[in-house]
């Protein structure tokens, strides 16, 4: 390698390192051992390496913008979130770029790699539901490596340590709902899950189970029903109903299930509430016109979106000073209307 001009990427590939690493290294970042410094050091000192001053002070000015990934712009939570993330952006003099991974590993990867030209200061973004399947989170780590923060939404990854996250306990969240179908009297509950392969759909089969497992007067077994296509909402349910006629409670992981649960209960002369208990998630508008109108985990969009803004804005004014990830947990509630109300049956 030549000494002149001697670049950082060159460093770079000659230690096998990534850029950033090799950037924090010479600026002795805490997060960086005192090993990979020293042959950083060693090598940069070998090759007389200076800082390329325009370069940096390319790279140490601010976008003042944001990009935005979600799984699904459809999706009554994203939007909302996404909302509160514009509101809060706006407040605090940044704009935001939108990017959409339809839920897709390879679009996700594309949509991070699309932003990290310096268009960006970092990311707020909730994984992809192939990612979680597959399990590929290296794009998250690389992005970080090169410098960029990351807040994590709802769908989060624990493998990414280097990053703060904004959930709702959907365990908690999952178990408050059973319970008061339980409180109900419901003799048999069903749980029907379109992710019950993924982190949160997860999380929330286990509250479903603590609850059901708690309640000393409840005989029956748990009851999953797994929705994994689009156009198997109402074959799933109405299978679920016919070989379970006695199902008196339904918990859905989201609201099209829910809905789907009270039209097809409605099909076959099943009355909601006196004969089916049915629980949403996610309040949105079509919860509140149905009818009868949706019980539902209410999970606070706007917040968690406000709340993702501020934990990334204050990653990015930390000047690289040693500082804990966060990782904010927004309360749910449980919002009652009258598919959990039962009516008196008068003669």
């Amino acid at each position: 390698m030549s000494q002149n001009n001697v670049t950082l990427k060159q460093l770079a590939l000659e230690l096998n390192l990534s850029i950033s690493t090799v950037s924090k290294a010479l600026k002795d970042s805490y997060e960086i051992n005192e090993n990979t410094i020293s042959r950083v050091k060693a090598l940069a000192k070998k090759y007389n390496y200076k800082p390329n001053k325009i370069a940096l002070n390319l790279k140490n000015r601010q976008t003042k913008t944001i990009g935005v990934i979600i799984p699904n712009i459809l999706n009554y939570f994203f939007a909302k979130v996404l909302l509160g993330i514009e509101e809060q952006a706006n407040k605090n003099g940044y704009q935001i770029i939108i990017c959409l991974s339809n839920n897709k590993f390879k679009k996700e990867v594309e949509c991070l790699d699309l932003l990290s030209d310096g268009s960006v200061d970092g990311y707020i973004l909730s994984v992809a539901k192939e990612t979680q399947k597959l399990g590929q989170y290296k794009h998250f780590q690389k992005i970080i490596d090169d410098g960029y923060p990351i807040t994590m939404f709802d769908r989060v990854s624990q493998e990414i340590k280097h990053c703060d996250k904004v959930v709702i306990d959907d365990t908690e969240a999952a178990y408050k709902a059973t319970r008061h179908l339980l409180k109900l009297n419901c003799k048999k509950i069903a749980l029907v899950s379109t992710f019950d392969d993924i982190g949160i759909g997860k999380l929330r089969v286990q509250g479903y189970r603590k609850a059901i497992s708690e309640h000393s007067a409840y005989a029956s077994n748990e009851l999953l029903a797994s929705i994994h296509n689009k156009t198997d909402y109402e074959t799933v349910i109405d299978q679920l109903l016919q070989e379970h006629p006695d199902v008196d409670g339904i918990l859905a992981t989201d609201n099209v299930s829910a809905i789907t649960a009270l039209r097809v209960a409605q099909r076959r002369n099943i009355h909601v509430p006196n004969d089916l208990c049915i629980i949403g998630f996610s309040d949105n508008k079509i919860s509140r016109l149905s009818s009868p109108a949706l019980t539902t985990v209410s999970q606070h969009p706007l917040e968690i979106g406000k709340t993702a803004v501020n934990l990334l804005l204050e990653r990015i004014n930390s000047n690289d000073q040693p500082q804990d990830y966060k990782k904010e947990i927004i309360e749910s509630e449980l919002t009652i209307r009258e598919s959990t109300k039962k009516h008196p049956i008068t003669a």
